[in-house]
């Protein structure tokens, strides 16, 4: 035994002192191994749509219903099941309408049915875990209660009538409402393991902060950043650019009560620098996408403000585009080809007519330069997103629980997709005179990503992080944006189309390409033979016949329109997965009306689903990436065992 193998051993011999305490442990790892594995759950692009993702999240892509299909059958209604499984979700609001239309004389008969069979439903959730962990997840106030009634207890006789008496005595006492609630919120918790958010919660929608906070206090998550995402997380650390860019969207979609209300940023500047420069200025080509909820009173300032941060995005990304030739993006400095005579512009030797040319803060001979007003501005908004007490929690969770992409469980996880030509070879980068392709790719802009936010005590690695995090935001070779160009100028202010198109790196031409699918999972050292690419970013338009499901099931695609703003488009509200011991479903989603209408119509989303693999043996703890660690920990404390055994180490206490 080496020393530092021996130097380990007394560390993990001060947390096991004895041979007692070390072979306890060794058999409970043992024990774990041989549970079926926890339930996954796989969402993406959410887009700050919180209702539908609250819901998704709470009736976990229909896994609460099957829990109750499976423990009830045919001896429940159909209609019992809707309303036992809305309980389930929203349980304080559904119990308010239920003790408004009860009679007196019925409430205790609907609290004994009700919580008998909110019991049997935790039996079957909590069944897959040990006790401890069980235990971990009960609320404080009921955890006695809730661990006599869920455990088998062989030394009772009459079982029935002792569980009988513990429920009589909650209801009797006036705690039936609130124990409830309790175990209808402890249902939802463990019938989801682990969930996985595969990228953009922000944008477009109106409540991404209400989904951070929910995320934050989520039991277990992970977070694969999307385009959308990493934007934030710039403006965040303090990046000009990346401000820009979500303000402009936050104004384009009717969304800046999300900063203002949602996150306290003051964008009053904004407003007092867009009244005073563009007051007799046209703005009717910056147009608000607004929702229903959207205060039109507002509209005549929000244009001005669009308009207003509009024209700084494109000015300090054209700095930003001189400063690093290597990004390769001088095709998007446009305002140097703007002709204010003939109003138009020269793109790719062509030119197209501008359906706007009155640009008040552009110097026609310095385009990129802001102006002394613009420079004051921008400061005063950096500095509201770097002091934003709530934004900085939310992006700080967003480094923590998150990355580029994730290896889990023999599945390959990332918003975007590998950069790659149509021939199917990795695309090679320049990141500051290195070149990467692949994985590598991947794992370097995750670098300096982290930097971007992190490296305060060196400012110049600072903006080259802060720099690359706007590259993976519309960069041509990102992985998380996946196209050649943001035509962001273009669909603002040329009328032909021609001109908006995107296109979409090779990689999405090859997603049936067998050959190129098991090069990506090899090169992430996956198993090709039994792994899966979990994919988002791209809606799936199955009104049009697309399929989520690629290269025969070995790539899932997993957005289908989650945001309002796609769901024309895509036909459906989204797809979710779900991966438990027995295989993995896709979930298609109907669209999502309202939160008070899921409890008070009973109405769930979850609308069909497809079986995409099921196991012939239960899947266990031990075929997990859990398993391979809890195997490691049981080698190292057999270890630890022989070295008592053997007199290397000497037992404590004994």
């Amino acid at each position: 035994m080496d020393e530092l193998e021996l130097k380990y051993l007394r560390s993990l011999a001060k947390q096991y002192p004895t041979i007692a305490a070390a072979s306890t442990e060794i058999i409970n790892l043992q024990a774990i191994l041989n549970l079926p594995k926890g339930t996954e759950h796989f969402l993406t692009d959410i887009h700050g749509e919180y209702e539908q993702f609250n819901h998704v999240l709470k009736n976990g892509s229909g896994s609460v219903r099957r829990k109750i299909d499976e423990e009830f059958g045919n001896t429940l209604s159909n209609k019992d099941k809707k309303s036992l499984a809305t309980l389930i979700y929203y349980p304080e609001e559904k119990l308010d309408i239920v003790l408004r239309e009860e009679d007196e004389s019925n409430i205790e008969d609907w609290y004994k049915i009700t919580l008998h069979r909110l019991v049997q439903i935790t039996k079957r959730v909590s069944s897959k875990y040990t006790r401890s962990k069980v235990r971990k997840a009960l609320p404080p106030d009921f955890s006695y209660i809730i661990e006599e009634l869920i455990t088998e207890k062989a030394e009772v006789q009459d079982k029935e009538a002792y569980y009988n008496e513990i429920i009589h005595t909650i209801i009797r006492i006036g705690r039936a409402p609130e124990f409830i609630t309790a175990l209808s919120n402890l249902i939802q918790r463990l019938v989801i393991d682990h969930l996985h958010i595969v990228g953009d919660i922000y944008d477009r929608g109106p409540g991404p902060h209400v989904i951070m906070d929910t995320l934050r206090q989520y039991h277990s998550v992970d977070v694969q950043w999307g385009n959308h995402d990493i934007v934030w997380m710039g403006a965040a650390s303090g990046h000009l650019a990346c401000i820009a860019n979500v303000i402009r969207m936050a104004a384009r979609y009717g969304n800046l009560d999300t900063l203002e209300e949602g996150y306290g940023i003051n964008l009053i500047p904004l407003a007092t620098f867009a009244m005073d420069v563009y007051k007799d200025v046209n703005c009717d080509v910056f147009a608000i996408k607004y929702n229903t909820n959207y205060d039109t009173k507002d509209l005549s300032l929000d244009m001005k403000m669009h308009k207003a941060i509009s024209i700084i995005q494109f000015k300090l990304e054209g700095q930003l585009i001189m400063r690093r030739p290597e990004f390769e993006m001088q095709d998007r400095m446009l305002l140097e080809h703007i002709n204010y005579e003939k109003q138009t512009i020269t793109i790719d030797g062509k030119e197209y007519h501008m359906k706007d040319t009155d640009f008040p803060t552009v110097n026609r001979e310095r385009p990129y330069e802001l102006t002394k007003e613009e420079e004051q501005l921008m400061e005063r908004l950096r500095q509201a997103f770097v002091k934003c007490e709530k934004l900085q929690k939310h992006v700080r969770f967003l480094f923590s629980k998150g990355s580029l992409y994730k290896v889990y469980n023999s599945n390959l996880l990332y918003h975007g997709c590998v950069p790659m030509d149509d021939e199917g070879n990795f695309n090679k980068v320049n990141v500051y005179g290195e070149e990467y392709s692949g994985k590598e790719l991947y794992d370097v802009l995750e670098h300096y990503a982290r930097k971007g936010y992190y490296a305060h005590n060196n400012l110049q690695e600072q903006l080259k992080g802060q720099d690359i995090i706007w590259y993976i935001w519309a960069g041509p070779n990102s992985p998380v944006f996946g196209k050649d160009k943001m035509a962001t100028f273009e669909r603002y202010f040329i009328e032909e189309k021609e001109t908006h198109v995107e296109t979409k790196n090779g990689y999405y031409r090859l997603l049936d390409n067998e050959n190129v699918i098991n090069k990506i999972l090899t090169e992430f050292g996956l198993d090709v033979t039994k792994s899966h690419i979990v994919n988002g970013h791209v809606p799936v338009e199955l009104k049009k016949g697309e399929s989520p499901i690629k290269c025969g099931g070995k790539l899932l695609i997993i957005d289908g329109g989650f945001s309002r703003a796609y769901q024309d488009k895509t036909g459906i509200a989204g797809y979710t997965l779900v991966a438990n011991s027995y295989g993995m479903r896709l979930v298609a989603h109907e669209p999502f009306e309202s939160t008070e209408s899921a409890i008070i119509n009973e109405s769930d989303i979850f609308s069909d689903s497809i079986i995409l693999e099921t196991s012939t043996t239960r899947q266990k703890i031990a075929d997990t990436d859990i398993g391979t660690e809890l195997r490691e920990s049981i080698h190292q404390l057999e270890e630890l065992l022989q070295a008592y055994r053997d007199g290397t180490i000497i037992e404590k206490g004994v």
